[in-house]
């Protein structure tokens, strides 16, 4: 017999949602830091982000005998938080909608994809740029420039490692729209962080008449 801690996350949501408050509050438990840190990057308040985290597991309380397995139990938990975190921004920008899905054909399309106007090899390995502190700190800085669009899907693949499938899901947008997304995400983000961590002499100058 499996203890309560090997149950996977989708028999722990069938266990919670026979009444079992153990299963529930082990969910909590895996997906707490998740949740707040989804909360956190779209939010960017920590205030807003303990109450996306609150929202997030009432509504998993309410809505818990609704899972029916069809995507993963994380991809599921976390487009709620995604969810309440959306509405969360919408309120307080006073706006009824605020359109983080819509787009044009050619905006989300490989075709539009930008052209970057500074090109140089990195001093150092990406993987060795990310131990250093100030690396982390560039990161989020240049993520706060980003379009919410980019920086969502941004934040869902990339840092929260959700799958395409439950980043479109999560965002209410097509897998080929998270792709494309994505890739214009990272190539924004890479072209600000070379200004910093790029090596001048390998740098390119781009012919964008082409």
């Amino acid at each position: 017999m499996t203890t309560i801690e090997q149950q996977t996350d989708e028999q722990l949501i069938a266990s919670a949602a026979t009444g079992d408050f153990d299963a529930f509050q082990e969910l909590v438990q895996r997906f707490q830091d998740r949740v707040y840190g989804v909360g956190l990057r779209i939010t960017r308040n920590r205030a807003d982000a303990e109450d996306v985290t609150q929202q997030t597991f009432l509504s998993l309380i309410e809505h818990i005998a609704s899972f029916r397995g069809e995507s993963a139990a994380a991809g599921w938990i976390l487009r709620i938080a995604t969810n309440h975190a959306l509405k969360l921004l919408r309120k307080k920008k006073g706006l009824p909608t605020v359109s983080y899905t819509a787009a044009s054909a050619d905006e989300d399309s490989y075709a539009s994809l930008p052209h970057p106007d500074y090109i140089a090899q990195w001093k150092d390995t990406p993987d060795a740029l990310a131990q250093r502190a100030e690396v982390r700190q560039k990161v989020e800085q240049a993520l706060d420039e980003l379009d919410d669009k980019y920086r969502l899907v941004f934040i869902l693949r990339d840092i929260q490692e959700l799958s395409v499938r439950e980043t479109a899901e999560a965002l209410g947008i097509s897998e080929s729209n998270v792709k494309v997304r994505l890739l214009r995400a990272r190539l924004m983000l890479r072209e600000h962080l070379t200004k910093d961590f790029g090596d001048e002499s390998t740098r390119v100058y781009p012919d964008h008449r082409h």
